[in-house]
């Protein structure tokens, strides 16, 4: 296998999974110089460290390095090796514009990330930030906690429908379903039966209320100690705050405001042709700090604050709720962007 000049730009790009990483040495010819599937395991690091010993000069290039590629990321940082995050989409793109006519296996997908990397620009480096992964796992765990209460108070809504003639209160604790439990006392073994299910679901709506407060508590903490500054703002609580640490990571990665406002999902997208000039709403960037924006801008709008009187100005204008709520959004994507920038002590002036 020929070796690859100290002039030549080659990646090692790798398709990561659950139990697997494939790797594909990539040329600057975009071309597969080889390849290697091992085991997620301590012993397939070692075989793929040996597989790169090759090209010392590579570039490590890992598809969602902050997904399923997080634990491979987090093992070459630890060696003190840098590498590329792809996104799935962007490889998924050249694959698809490939010769292939979209063929898909293991080997085609890291060759498509090593393609991505070689002729993509603005590819961001792998950073590891342990406050950022600690308020990643804490609110992505709280929020599984909140869904399995939601489906567990659905069922048990049903339940006691079932078994209480009189209406149900809308938002159902387990405190208010043991009371109305009290009350009855059915003779029929069918009802027996629900009512000894709802009893249970009860009990594990109260186990679910503990772990939920003790997640929020673990959140409170990790919140204050990151010393963010983010809860001055109107709307930001301490869930609102993890969430955008969590997924924002280092805020000097993003060149300008617009690019962070691209990231959120909330810089409107232009779909010009002609004489015509319009724009669209993105659907693109991470969801979870567009949830975040839009609970802020919520939140704004139903208090007497300056997000208000903005998104009534809009209005005013002329705009929808949708579209003066996402104008409103766009905005607040600059503060928080200012905000985290002064937490690190970072000065930057806002490109629009």
């Amino acid at each position: 296998m020929p070796k690859s000049g100290p002039a030549d730009r080659v990646v090692i790009a790798v398709d990561p999974h659950k139990a697997s990483w494939t790797a594909v040495i990539v040329d600057q010819q975009c071309q597969p110089l080889g390849s290697l599937r091992v085991d997620v395991s301590r012993a397939g690091y070692r075989r793929l460290r040996r597989f790169a010993q090759d090209w010392p000069q590579a570039v490590w290039a890992i598809e969602g390095a902050r997904g399923l590629g997080a634990p491979l990321a987090q093992k070459l940082a630890d060696d003190g090796i840098e590498c590329l995050d792809v996104p799935a989409k962007l490889a998924l793109r050249v694959r698809m514009l490939s010769t292939g006519h979209g063929r898909k296996n293991d080997e085609a997908d890291a060759l498509s990330v090593g393609i991505a990397a070689l002729n993509s620009t603005g590819l961001r480096s792998v950073r590891t930030d342990e406050t950022a992964q600690v308020l990643r796992t804490l609110t992505e765990y709280r929020d599984d906690l909140i869904r399995t209460r939601t489906q567990t108070a659905n069922r048990l809504h049903g339940m006691l429908a079932r078994l209480v003639p009189a209406g149900l209160p809308k938002r159902l604790t387990a405190e208010a379903a043991s009371q109305l439990l009290r009350s009855v006392r059915p003779r029929e073994h069918c009802r027996r039966t629900l009512r000894q299910i709802a009893v249970d679901l009860i009990v594990e709506l109260r186990r679910l209320d503990r772990r939920i407060d003790s997640a929020t508590n673990s959140l409170d903490i990790a919140v204050t100690e990151s010393r963010t500054h983010l809860t001055t703002i109107h709307g930001v609580g301490t869930v609102v705050a993890a969430k955008i640490l969590a997924h924002t990571s280092d805020i000097r990665r993003f060149r300008s405001a617009a690019a962070f406002a691209s990231d959120c999902g909330v810089a409107p997208i232009e779909v010009s042709s002609g004489d015509t000039r319009r724009h669209r709403l993105s659907r693109a960037g991470d969801r979870q700090l567009n949830y975040a924006l839009h609970v802020i801008a919520i939140t704004q709008i139903r208090r007497d604050t300056a997000g208000r009187a903005y998104y009534q100005r809009k209005r005013a204008a002329g705009k929808g709720h949708k579209e003066a709520l996402r104008c409103l959004k766009r905005q607040l994507a600059d503060i928080v962007y200012r905000v985290m920038l002064r937490d690190t002590g970072t000065s930057l002036l806002i490109q629009t």
